[in-house]
């Protein structure tokens, strides 16, 4: 049966982002200057889905407004609530199930960004006739995630949830396949765990002791759990790497004198000053106003931004209608909205930031 629904993760409270999300939804938050959420929208389109649902919070409707009704796509999308608050993701799948049904299903943590191709796994996943399907990544930290356990071996046989010493150097990523029903009877028979959750990891281990057929595959590719600021950045950077030239393209007016390097990207209605230099790969948005700076590499900057006062912004996450005026050289930072940054003072090391929404910065 061909996998043509899949649930996306729309919810959470992204402590870990403070205070960047207190004011904005996480999935929301540009990558390479698009919502995060759109990159996963994209990738389950190109695997052949049809059909999306994204569990939002309660009350929630800033994501409704900025993904729509899936037309864009050329898919149907659909937003349910995750009833009774944040209770864990497979707490979230389960809230699914009556737009789910009796068909197999693909679940996408909308905040992992992944490059390689999920029709491929999506394949695999059917040819072997599996009951649930999990992709792996080696990983620096396995302790973040749910680890898989093998036997001597090498076969599968157990899932362990943010172990304190992990039993292996793989993570399981945020994709996941389930063959029809599979999930929803394996849910009934689980508990909330010590943090008060139910763990996706406790659905897979359910279903390994139960004799299910659980295949799994490491992406070769690269993938990122986007759950930390450095983690944001690091994305934005690789997917600024992954973009071809010739998608970056110059559609702002820019002064004779601006040094605008390779891999920049400059959005309609933005003016470019004589004193700006430009370091690739860098997006600037619409309708932005710089002078006397220097941008990139690895930055990208939204709509609306003034940028000016000697200001060096690189390897950052600027966000839209932000005002920074002032002779700083800010690296490695994600600011938020109608951020405003002027200078009074010596301005001669560099400025980490994770600033929020609507703040004022006076140096």
């Amino acid at each position: 049966m061909k996998i043509r629904k899949a649930i996306l993760t729309g919810g959470g409270r992204a402590t870990r982002l403070f205070p960047i999300t207190t004011t904005i939804n996480k999935h929301l938050l540009p990558l390479a200057n698009k919502p995060m959420i759109f990159h996963a929208i994209e990738k389950a389109v190109a695997a052949g889905i049809e059909e999306i649902f994204i569990n939002t919070n309660p009350g929630e409707t800033e994501l409704q407004q900025y993904i729509g009704d899936g037309g864009h796509w050329g898919i149907k999308i659909t937003f349910f609530e995750q009833t009774g608050g944040p209770q864990g993701i497979a707490h979230a799948v389960n809230e699914a199930q009556k737009f789910i049904g009796d068909e197999p299903f693909m679940f996408y943590l909308s905040d992992n960004i992944l490059f390689g191709n999920l029709k491929d796994i999506i394949d695999e996943f059917n040819r072997g006739d599996f009951d649930c399907f999990l992709t792996l990544s080696a990983v620096p930290d396995p302790e973040r995630f749910g680890v898989p356990l093998f036997d001597d071996s090498g076969r599968l046989i157990d899932v362990v949830e943010k172990p304190v010493k992990s039993p292996s150097g793989f993570a399981v990523t945020g994709i996941y396949l389930y063959g029809p029903k599979v999930f929803y009877e394996a849910f009934k028979r689980i508990q909330k765990s010590a943090r008060g959750e139910y763990e996706i990891s406790s659905i897979h281990s359910d279903l390994l002791k139960n004799n299910k057929k659980i295949g799994h595959k490491e992406i070769t590719g690269w993938w990122k759990d986007t759950g930390k600021c450095d983690d944001l950045l690091v994305a934005n950077a690789l997917l600024l790497d992954n973009i071809a030239a010739e998608d970056f393209t110059l559609s702002g007016l820019a002064d004779s004198g601006a040094e605008i390097g390779e891999k920049t990207r400059v959005g309609i209605g933005t003016k470019i000053g004589g004193s700006v230099k430009i370091i690739g790969p860098v997006i600037i948005a619409e309708n932005c106003v710089l002078n006397n700076c220097v941008i990139g590499p690895y930055t990208t900057i939204a709509a609306g931004a003034e940028i000016d006062g000697g200001a060096r912004i690189e390897n950052s996450i600027v966000l839209e209608n932000c005002q920074i005026n002032c002779d700083f050289y800010i690296k490695d930072s994600l600011i938020g909205k109608k951020v405003k940054i002027s200078q009074n003072g010596d301005a001669s090391k560099a400025k980490k930031m994770v600033v929020g929404d609507k703040t004022v910065l006076e140096f």
